[in-house]
């Protein structure tokens, strides 16, 4: 959350709170669902609403923090599922917003894993003991540490460059002319939202589902 006071009153917020974890999705209890939806959706809903009435009074803008696995999924579901309903919130505020003067951005980060430490390295042997027995007989150890590597192997490829997301932010802020959305990831992670808005679902689902194998 950050605010601005001055003496024009309170003109900007910016709903950046959010967890993240890697699981594939019966991995996680109903409890991690809910605790991942409240704080990554509906603490930015409540934190909006808040507000709303000043930065309506002030023409004010708010900015919020997506990412663009809201375009895709790597292993990480509730973190994709979270920044697809945060999307969809923005695109309906940012509308309604418009006879008001009040403007609503979109921040869509790449991989920054080892700017935030948002993902803390995926523990194979953590994941392992939190299974149930019924699923401990699906999954064995081999494929939990397989899929541990792969996804730490990914954190470990984010970039360090965490001021590029945060100059975003600012210039959502103090842009005389911001933009609805601000992509700022690798070309190759934006290569990758653009084939899953062209492609057909079955050709990404191969696709991903044959990089996931290796």
């Amino acid at each position: 959350l950050l605010g601005h006071f001055s003496f024009t009153g309170f003109w900007g917020l910016v709903n950046n709170a959010g967890i993240s974890t890697f699981g594939e999705i019966e991995w996680l209890s109903m409890e991690t669902y809910e605790k991942f939806a409240d704080v990554n959706l509906l603490g930015s809903i409540r934190t909006t609403l808040e507000f709303l009435p000043l930065l309506r009074k002030y023409k004010g803008r708010i900015v919020f923090m997506s990412s663009i696995i809201a375009y895709f999924t790597l292993g990480n579901g509730i973190y994709s599922m979270t920044k697809a309903a945060i999307e969809k919130f923005c695109d309906a505020l940012r509308l309604e917003m418009k006879k008001f003067g009040v403007q609503v951005c979109i921040i869509q980060p790449g991989n920054y894993a080892r700017s935030t430490r948002i993902q803390p390295p995926v523990s194979a042997e953590e994941i392992w003991s939190e299974l149930r027995e019924e699923e401990k007989a699906v999954y064995n150890k081999e494929y939990i540490q397989e899929w541990a590597n792969c996804f730490n192997g990914f954190l470990s490829e984010g970039s360090a460059n965490g001021h590029e997301v945060v100059d975003a932010m600012v210039d959502a802020l103090t842009s005389p002319a911001p933009k609805a959305r601000y992509m700022v990831a690798k070309l190759k992670e934006k290569a990758l939202v653009f084939l899953c808005a062209l492609f057909p679902t079955a050709v990404i689902d191969s696709a991903l589902s044959y990089a996931l194998s290796k």
